[in-house]
């Protein structure tokens, strides 16, 4: 069986693999652009085990190996550099010790969510990205309004507000700035209720995001985020791993009899903290305008 630590970067990868029955070590850098990695994992056979730490940009190479019939492991990036003693770190010696890992079966493999799972993330990363701009947009209209003496918070986007907005005498540039404003803001609004339709209908297809939200509070975009962040509930033993997944747990610094805590430690995934402290979702499916002027 062939066994292969990769250090997975953008542009290329650096390999070190093993044959397990000749024991056999190769080692190469292979450039991906020009098709030579994809050639080479071609020409492998099928019983091939692939090893990477937690990339951002590899759902093209997950979707290849897939392709080949070769078997990938993620790995948490944490935990595989605390097994890194020395100071000196290159793409070749990253490449042996993920081989190392593997060998001596002590991989830190990780839960990967299926392509249809990352698809529907995409689409509440790109609703939540939405969200801000028009956040922002509102904000800045808050402002020029703010600054000719009119202070209306949310009743500025009524139909009354509106127009008194529009009737504010000003000079040439922020009268400019306050009509491209406006339209990007009546170009976000329906974009984002598309969204939010979309996001409804995906919550309620999946039976987990369903029963989340007759908790009151819990809209669709709460309930799919959790659902998504999560993955399945099965591979948590125990409530305190969900939390400590979520980075909720205290941070604390404990010797002897003393014992200090501190705030949550955060640590975790980024969304999944972002989704814990509600900023995932940035507003709740009642309530989509600014909490105040300035913050998003």
């Amino acid at each position: 069986m062939l066994i292969i630590g990769c250090d997975f970067h953008p542009r290329y990868q650096q390999i070190a693999m093993m044959d397990t029955e000749t024991g056999e070590l190769v080692e190469r850098r292979l450039e991906h652009e020009n098709g030579e990695a994809r050639a080479f994992y071609a020409s492998l056979p099928k019983a091939v085990l692939v090893g990477m730490e937690a990339p951002g940009y590899a759902q093209w190479f997950e979707r290849m190996l897939a392709e080949f019939g070769h078997e990938l492991w993620i790995g948490h990036a944490s935990e595989i550099r605390a097994g890194v003693v020395r100071k000196q770190k290159t793409d070749a010696r990253d490449a042996q010790h993920l081989l190392r890992l593997l060998l001596e079966k002590r991989f830190p493999r990780i839960w990967i969510p299926s392509p249809a799972e990352r698809d529907a993330r995409q689409l509440l990363r790109h609703r939540y990205k939405l969200v801000c701009f028009r956040v922002s947009v509102k904000n800045q209209l808050h402002g020029l309004a703010m600054s000719q003496g009119v202070c209306r918070k949310k009743k500025l986007f009524t139909a009354q507000g509106r127009e008194e907005l529009e009737k504010l005498s000003l000079g040439p540039w922020g009268s400019r700035r306050r009509q491209e404003l406006l339209g990007m803001l009546d170009q976000l609004n329906p974009v984002i209720d598309e969204l939010d339709r979309a996001v409804r209908q995906e919550a309620e297809s999946r039976a987990d995001a369903a029963r989340l939200m007759i908790h009151p509070g819990v809209g669709p975009v709460t309930a799919l985020a959790f659902v998504l962040t999560l993955g399945p509930v099965a591979r948590f033993r125990r409530s305190k791993q969900v939390v400590s997944y979520l980075g909720l747990n205290p941070k604390e610094r404990s010797s002897g009899d003393k014992q200090h805590t501190y705030a949550i430690s955060k640590q975790g995934r980024r969304n999944a903290v972002e989704l814990a402290r509600g900023r995932a979702v940035n507003f709740s499916e009642s309530r989509r305008e600014p909490h105040k002027f300035g913050q998003r």
